[in-house]
C-alpha cells in the first residue's frame, strides 16, 4: 500500500497508524488498493472503484447519545444545545445531524431522567458553519413567525379588561352561587402573541400557566389568576428557546413583582419553570417565584417557593 508521498506502507503500518489516531477501518480487501492517512483522523480509499463508491472513514470522536427507552420528550435538554443540534420528535429527543453536535454534552445536566450520555463513535465532524447555517435558518423562521403575528388577526389585538367584582354570597341567587366570573384581566394570554412592552405587564404578578391547566384545575381563576397577569403555552409543543428569549426580555424592561408558574405533573410540562428560570437568568433580575404542580386529577400536587 502507498502512502500520499509514494511510499509503500505495510498492512502493520497502516494499523500502527490507525491505533495512534484511535480510528475504527476495516481495510479495503480488494487488492493493490492504496490509502492515504490524514491529519483530520481519516482514511481515505484511493482505490478508483472504491472512491467512486465514496468509501470516506469517519473519524471516532465524541458525540452524544440519546436512549429513547429513557427518554420522556420533556424538552429540557433542547435550550441547552447552543448549537441547536436537538429537537423533539413524536416525543423522543433526537440529533438533528452529527455535524451540528459538538460532543461537549452541555445538555445532559437538564435531563432528568438520564437519557443522554457522550459517546465515542464514527460520527461526521462537527461542523462549525453548517451550525452557523443551521441557527440563522431557525432564526429566520422565528422573524417569519413573529411578522405572521403582526398580521392584524383579532386574536392579536392587545386589551385589558375593567375586572367585575365579585358580591357577597348572600347577594346571589341560588341558582348562580356555584358560577363564578372569569379573573382575566388581559387580552392576548398566549406566550407566543404577547409583546414584552404590553401594558399590563408593567409591574405585574406573573403567572406562567401550562395550558394543560386551564382544563385540569378546575379552581384556576378563584385561586391562582385574581390580580394576576397570564401569559399560557406548551413547553413540548413551543420553542422554547424563543420562550426564554421572550421572558428575558419581559424581566428586564417590565419591572414583574413575582412570578408564578403552573404546570401540569407530566414529563413533558416540567420544562416550563426551566424556561422561565433560564429567561430570568439571561434578564439579570431577581424576581420572586413560585412553582406550583397540579396533578392529571385536578389537585394541587406541590407549590415550591424557589427564591
Amino acid at each position: 500500500m502507498r502512502g500520499t508521498s509514494g511510499q509503500v506502507y505495510t498492512d502493520n503500518i497502516i494499523i500502527f497508524y490507525l491505533k495512534i489516531m484511535k480510528v475504527c477501518v476495516h481495510l479495503c480487501p480488494k487488492k493493490n488498493a492504496y490509502y492515504k492517512v490524514c491529519l483530520d483522523r481519516r482514511i481515505y480509499c484511493t482505490n478508483k472503484t472504491d472512491k467512486a463508491k465514496g468509501l470516506i472513514m469517519k473519524p471516532l470522536r465524541k458525540i452524544i447519545e440519546i436512549d429513547e427507552e429513557l427518554c420522556d420528550g420533556c424538552g429540557q435538554c433542547v435550550p441547552s444545545c447552543a448549537e441547536g443540534a436537538l429537537i423533539i420528535v413524536d416525543g423522543k429527543a433526537q440529533v438533528i445531524a452529527d455535524k451540528l453536535c459538538d460532543g461537549l454534552g452541555a445538555c445532559l445536566g437538564e435531563c432528568p431522567t438520564g437519557a443522554l450520555k457522550v459517546i465515542e463513535r464514527e460520527a461526521d465532524e462537527f461542523d462549525e458553519e453548517a451550525v452557523e447555517e443551521h441557527l440563522s435558518e431557525k432564526e429566520k423562521e422565528t422573524v417569519g413567525e413573529k411578522q405572521q403575528i403582526a398580521c392584524g388577526c383579532p386574536s392579536t389585538q392587545i386589551q385589558t379588561f375593567v375586572p367585575i367584582e365579585s358580591h357577597p354570597e348572600a347577594q346571589i341567587p341560588s341558582a348562580m352561587r356555584t358560577k363564578r366570573e372569569s379573573a382575566l384581566s388581559h387580552w392576548p394570554v398566549q406566550i407566543r402573541l404577547i409583546p414584552p412592552k404590553a401594558p399590563f405587564l408593567k409591574g405585574a404578578d406573573l403567572l406562567v400557566l401550562a395550558d394543560c391547566v386551564a382544563v385540569a384545575y378546575a379552581n384556576l381563576h378563584n385561586d391562582l389568576m385574581n390580580g394576576k397577569v397570564v401569559m399560557m403555552g406548551c413547553p413540548k409543543f413551543d420553542g422554547a428557546e424563543e420562550y426564554i428569549d421572550k421572558f428575558a426580555e419581559i424581566f428586564k424592561i417590565a419591572g414583574i413583582k413575582s412570578i408564578t408558574t403552573v404546570y401540569m405533573e407530566v414529563p413533558c410540562c416540567s420544562g416550563l419553570p426551566m424556561i422561565v428560570k433560564k429567561g430570568l437568568e439571561a434578564s439579570g433580575q431577581t424576581i420572586p417565584m413560585n412553582d406550583v404542580i397540579i396533578s392529571t386529577r385536578g389537585k394541587v400536587m406541590e407549590q415550591t417557593h424557589i427564591m
